[in-house]
């Protein structure tokens, strides 16, 4: 069997992953006491809140055919494997945050592990794009590939800004 996703089901681990990039970044918030880097972070949560509703919004103008299973699942597990798959592949949601962020770790150390999730993050869009058929919304997900794209130029200039100073 030959496994398709369709762009509503690309869009439902977008938008699960843009509410673990926000958990992370409000996170690492919580832990720097510095008001200058919490509102920067605090800025990261909110562009990751701005690129759910972004996909929110796309998977709302989607198509019927673009909304239809493309494997038989009859007991509704698929919207929970997808999660499990965002959850798992980028942002993981499950692990303990603390393994990740001590709280000694600088500005430019969170930047640099935010900016390797989202590398991942377009690494992952780019393998879904190939098994999501043209009439099922590739061009959806080249969409998300665009805007995660945005997210690696965004935490690259506010580390280039930390650099200059």
């Amino acid at each position: 069997m030959v496994i398709q996703f369709n762009a509503d089901e690309v869009l439902q681990m977008a938008e699960q992953i843009e509410i673990n990039g926000a958990k992370f970044y409000r996170y690492a918030a919580e832990l720097k006491t510095d008001s200058r880097t919490q509102a920067t972070l605090l800025d990261l949560a909110a562009m990751e809140d701005r690129h759910y509703d972004t996909f929110t919004e796309m998977r709302a103008r989607l198509s019927p055919e673009q909304r239809e299973d493309q494997v038989f699942d009859p007991h509704q597990e698929l919207p929970l494997y997808l999660r499990a798959m965002a959850d798992r592949r980028v942002f993981d949601v499950y692990a303990d945050p603390t393994e990740r962020l001590s709280g000694l770790e600088s500005m430019e150390d969170i930047l640099y592990l935010a900016l390797g999730m989202e590398k991942d993050s377009v690494v992952f869009y780019i393998g879904l794009k190939d098994i999501v058929p043209a009439e099922l919304g590739r061009e959806q997900v080249e969409a998300i590939i665009k805007e995660e794209m945005s997210h690696i130029s965004i935490v690259s200039g506010r580390l280039r800004a930390i650099a200059e100073r």
